[in-house]
């Protein structure tokens, strides 16, 4: 693992040089992308320096257990050494996730969307329990949730909600979590026990500022009716809901929570330009890859991702072939074993590119 990490050594070295150049704080933008790189390589060599100290210490300890007459201090150093390998190798497996590539995205807050699919009401119930466990995970994060767009059923499940998730490395937690999630369990609806599977699909967008991406008016149209859905005073009375069609993509979205069209159009543009971002980062990302599959998933809306069988208890990430029986405990909001599961297999993948 040493010899891995130090190959990241030359380039942090110079990175520190370019920050002493006094001239660098003239070009903003320069700076930003320097220190940005810099933050993904300080606990990189942070942890190489503290393998070379482990190390160091564990050749003194087998010295001293080889040369060393007294058997109370040979016993001592057996002890230490024993200690001091079992934290190089908890170190040298927690630094498999320090090796994951900076993602472009990274920093940025999500916009999730999730949908119902095959499965009727159940997919709907699904994908309001879904968007609970997502709600629980947040506030165990102490991020923020905005609801943008919600359609709902009858019997408390969602045909669709649309809503962005801002905080501390929101981007960076949740951003696999894009694809199909499959239930397996007995309806509410279903009176005889039986058993059925539904689909819910996911999406995960990093949410883009004005600046990362143009939408020109001319490639937008915009259409204003009236708010469908269950009942209240802006339902059916005013043209408050907004429907943008970007015309290039054949991209649309319809908002209608608000009471205002103003708010409605705003919300509309935040899940467009999110959505058109995507699109772009997608397609860069697939140059980059050349056409190469991670092994923790291409983030394809149709890749079955993961099943979550509650008769059994069992959730399973298809990807990295993850198996939990806590699925109460994961839809309560505790999905960090299955966070830490992706990160290692990203970071364990980066390593066999390293090697």
């Amino acid at each position: 693992m040493i010899e891995i990490l130090q190959k990241f050594e030359p380039q942090f070295i110079e990175l520190e040089k370019r920050l002493s150049d006094p001239d660098i704080m003239k070009d903003i933008d320069e700076y930003r992308k320097i220190m940005q790189e810099r933050s993904h390589l300080e606990p990189i060599i942070e942890t190489l320096h503290t393998l070379r100290d482990l190390n160091e210490q564990i050749a003194a300890a087998e010295t001293m257990v080889k040369e060393e007459k007294d058997e109370d201090l040979v016993a001592m150093a057996k002890e230490e050494l024993e200690s001091l390998r079992e934290e190089r190798d908890k170190l040298e497996e927690q630094s498999k996730m320090l090796l994951v590539p900076p993602d472009p995205m990274e920093g940025k807050n999500i916009i999730m969307e999730i949908r119902a699919g095959t499965g009727g009401d159940e997919a709907a119930l699904f994908a309001a329990d879904l968007f609970r466990m997502y709600s629980h995970f947040a506030e165990s994060k102490r991020w923020k949730i905005e609801i943008i767009s919600m359609n709902e059923t009858g019997i408390g499940g969602f045909k669709e909600i649309i809503y962005s998730i801002s905080g501390k490395d929101v981007y960076g937690n949740l951003r696999w979590e894009s694809g199909v999630h499959r239930v397996q369990r007995v309806p509410e609806t279903e009176s005889g026990g039986r058993i059925h599977t539904s689909a819910v699909t996911v999406a995960v967008l990093p949410e883009a500022e004005e600046t990362d991406i143009e939408i020109r008016q001319e490639d937008l149209k915009v259409d204003v009716m009236r708010s469908g859905g269950p009942g209240g005073q802006s339902v059916n009375t005013t043209d408050s809901a907004v429907r943008l069609t970007h015309l290039p993509t054949g991209l649309v979205v319809i908002c209608q929570d608000e009471k205002s069209q103003i708010k409605n159009k705003a919300k509309a543009m935040r899940v467009l330009r999110s959505r058109l971002y995507d699109l772009e980062e997608d397609k860069k990302a697939r140059e980059r890859a050349d056409n190469r599959k991670s092994q923790v998933g291409s983030g394809d809306r149709s890749e079955r991702i993961r099943t979550y069988n509650f008769p059994q208890n069992r959730l399973t990430d298809h990807r990295i072939n993850l198996t939990l029986y806590k699925l109460e405990l994961v839809m309560a909001g505790q999905l960090e074993e299955v966070v830490d599961a992706l990160r290692m297999a990203a970071g364990e993948e980066a390593l066999k590119e390293l090697q």
